[in-house]
């Protein structure tokens, strides 16, 4: 029986060791195919205009349709004019619109993995909040056999939770600045 358990413990502590790296990793692979889209399609919507007619500045001016998604109830105050907000509303819709680009992009490069993707916490954490208060969505319950909004950004949360605690993994833009150390994957 001794034989059996340190034959166990030998084969899945080698694993773990190299899920040490490999799972940051695929955790980012993951987030860039689920929801780096989702994200920039969301901030594109607050910078680029529906007509096409894009230019190079556009990037750096807000779309009124932002207000609406960000602040629905107060947009709706303000008589759906965002000159009636004020700064404070223009700052969050800048900040929040930028970290929308941002941070899926740290993620994805794996640079500064851990403060992006608590920010990227925080930023679902706020969607969540304005989802439902805002826009009327239903946060739903955990453990209820229904997959809801709360469900789903459960999921998102503890993806994102991986990359606080364990860093970008072994092909990153922090592992080559040294900011990511490489963890151990070759038994002491």
């Amino acid at each position: 029986m001794n034989r059996l358990i340190s034959l166990h413990n030998s084969i899945f502590s080698s694993i773990g060791r190299l899920g040490d790296g490999l799972l940051p990793m695929l955790g980012r692979l993951l987030f860039a195919a689920t929801l780096l889209g989702y994200y920039w399609n969301s901030a594109g919507t607050k910078v680029w205009d529906r007509k096409g007619e894009e230019g190079i500045f556009d990037f750096f001016t807000l779309e009124s349709g932002v207000y609406a998604q960000m602040f629905p109830k107060q947009f709706e105050a303000a008589g759906y004019n965002e000159a009636n907000l004020g700064f404070l509303y223009d700052l969050i819709a800048f900040a929040g619109t930028y970290a929308e680009f941002l941070l899926p992009l740290l993620i994805v490069i794996g640079l500064f993995t851990r403060l992006a993707a608590l920010g990227m916490i925080g930023f679902v954490v706020v969607q969540t909040f304005v989802d439902v208060t805002g826009h009327g969505g239903e946060l739903g319950m955990l453990f209820d056999k229904r997959y809801e909004l709360i469900d789903e950004r459960a999921l998102w949360i503890f993806g994102l939770s991986v990359l606080v605690i364990k860093g970008a993994g072994l092909i990153s833009v922090d592992r080559i600045l040294g900011l990511d150390p490489k963890p151990d994957l070759i038994e002491a």
